[in-house]
């Protein structure tokens, strides 16, 4: 059976987190793509950390504590107004450009974000990108106080949207937070951005995608896809068909 509603993770599946030093960051100097990286790879550690330590801290906090230690290990010379300056940029990260398209796609159906974003965090990227009327809820892992992969904060999005893991399709970019949901019971979407290996968790996704686009169509019934499938092992690789790259544009343009 399809989904009865698609629940989306914020960052890195909507949201490019890189957008906001290589868009904000010209001033500072040093490997921006290095400390763009760094950065998120701390932010995620320290919510993983925080949460085993049973010591929660706001997002906000979080990124900014990222932030400065990514810049000290690799001592770049950055000021204090250099710094806020990227922090206030992490209210208005760009989405990806297939964000839009995959959402009109999946027009009618319950649309919801869970994020271990904050609250304003949330509500000031999807209001930055015009997104507002496509989700009926933004749901921050604050209210748990704690973070993904917690499944208290997997579980609000059952309790808020009132539907049972198993009808909903959970969307995220991130290998860790796709397993995390499938061990929640979630069915899985994974958007695999990069291309990479999934990790062995022993909680395989149930889909598996380089473009939300191209999920969006298979949901949204555009192509005939098998039940076995739709529930299974979909692959598809980065290189889209012409039959699929005309279908594509036909549905943006509707």
């Amino acid at each position: 059976m399809k989904p009865r509603a698609f629940v989306f993770d914020a960052y890195g599946t909507l949201f490019d987190v890189h957008s906001v030093v290589l868009g904000d960051g010209n001033n500072i100097p040093g490997d921006l793509k290095a400390l763009s990286r760094l950065w998120r790879q701390k932010q995620l550690e320290y919510t993983w950390l925080r949460s085993l330590m049973e010591r929660y801290e706001d997002f906000w906090d979080v990124t900014e504590a990222a932030l400065r230690s990514a810049v000290r290990e690799l001592k770049i010379a950055a000021s204090e107004v250099q710094l806020d300056t990227l922090m206030q940029a992490y209210m208005f990260p760009s989405a990806f450009p297939d964000v839009r398209p995959a959402l009109v796609a999946l027009k009618g159906a319950p649309l919801a974000i869970l994020s271990n974003g904050s609250p304003r965090m949330l509500e000031s990227a999807v209001r930055h990108n015009l997104l507002e009327s496509f989700f009926v809820e933004i749901i921050s892992a604050d209210r748990v106080q704690t973070y993904k992969p917690s499944p208290r904060v997997y579980a609000l999005g059952t309790e808020i949207l009132n539907l049972p893991a198993s009808d909903i399709l959970f969307i995220s970019s991130n290998s860790w937070d796709a397993a995390g949901a499938k061990a929640f019971g979630y069915k899985v979407c994974w958007c695999n951005r990069a291309t990479t290996e999934m990790e062995y968790f022993g909680c395989a996704p149930d889909l598996v995608v380089p473009r939300l686009d191209q999920f969006a169509l298979i949901a949204s019934g555009i192509f005939n896809v098998r039940n076995d499938i739709w529930w299974g092992e979909a692959r598809f690789e980065r290189g889209l068909s012409r039959n699929l790259r005309g279908a594509a544009k036909k549905n943006v343009a509707r």
